[in-house]
């Protein structure tokens, strides 16, 4: 480990970011200086410009990726280097919002009824359940499960914090049945990793990924781009759907701000349908009357 190295990996654990933050802050000023074969701390604000045109002009990175990967730079330069950066001359990138893909109730259904296995299904469920990120989904524990309160507590979210989300009668059933199929009973992890679901680590991410696009091919929904966040996005829109407020959609999918939230009013079918188009306040003839009175 070079001496910048484990001074950038200190200040970052001294500031509690998220392991995963780490890594790509690590990778992101390692791939930085391996693109131009120079050491980081000999690389400056022209380096620094070509890197961002690169990534989007040649790795076509997205918006939030190409933010990302700046923060990284600037929290190298600044609180490593202890060099001035100047936002003048590294710009972030203009933010896109792109309204996210969401499935109807009858496409959930057909989604989770397609899952190859039984654990396929019941991650499935417990997405679409519970609103949760695919990590924390892989990251429940058997303690996190409140059958008394009717409750799942999610430690360790985005952002390091937790929150509690309902537990559905149905989920808990299924959570149940799912339990009593394993031959070999955790102690610690509700999915655990391994051969056999006997690992003392978690399930892997990509596991949950997996289940999403193989339930996807299996129901006919593959051109639908479904990914473990699909199955967010649903769980929010069809609460809003069924009246629940925003405000408490907010804190059961642990969205810091309100404003992150408000995207699912574009999505939700009963807004969109209860607004009148003006159009429909005009008074027009029909178009076979037009002809005829021309």
């Amino acid at each position: 480990m070079t001496h910048l190295r484990q001074i950038m990996l200190e200040e970052l654990e001294r500031r509690n970011y998220a392991p995963g933050t780490i890594r790509i802050y690590i990778r992101t000023v390692e791939h930085f200086a391996r693109h131009f074969h120079r050491p980081p701390d000999q690389l400056g604000p022209e380096h620094i410009r070509q890197y961002q045109a690169a990534m989007f002009r040649e790795w076509k990175l997205s918006q939030n990726t190409v933010s990302q990967r700046l923060g990284a730079l600037r929290f190298f330069y600044t609180q490593v280097l202890k060099q001035i950066w100047s936002t003048a001359e590294t710009p972030y990138p203009k933010k896109v919002l792109h309204l996210p893909h969401v499935l109807s109730r009858e496409e959930v259904a057909r989604l989770i009824e397609a899952a190859q296995t039984p654990v396929y299904r019941i991650l499935l469920m417990t997405l679409y359940a519970t609103g949760a990120r695919r990590a924390e989904v892989a990251h429940l524990k058997i303690s996190d499960i409140d059958s008394q309160r009717m409750v799942i507590h999610i430690q360790g979210g985005k952002g390091r914090k937790d929150r509690d989300v309902m537990l559905s009668p149905r989920l808990l059933d299924a959570l149940r049945i799912y339990w009593r199929g394993l031959k070999h009973k955790p102690s610690t992890w509700l999915f655990p990793g391994g051969c056999g679901r006997t690992a003392s680590r978690p399930i892997d991410t990509k596991v949950v990924w997996w289940a999403c696009r193989h339930a996807a091919e299996r129901a006919g929904l593959e051109h639908r781009h479904i990914h473990p966040h699909t199955l967010r996005h649903c769980f929010a829109t069809h609460l809003l759907e069924a009246g629940a407020d925003l405000r408490t959609i907010q804190m059961l999918l642990g969205h810091s701000d309100l404003e992150e939230t408000t995207i699912y009013l574009h999505l939700s079918h009963r807004h969109l349908s209860a607004t009148t188009s003006p159009l429909d306040t005009l008074t027009l003839p029909a178009p076979g009357e037009q002809r005829r009175s021309a």
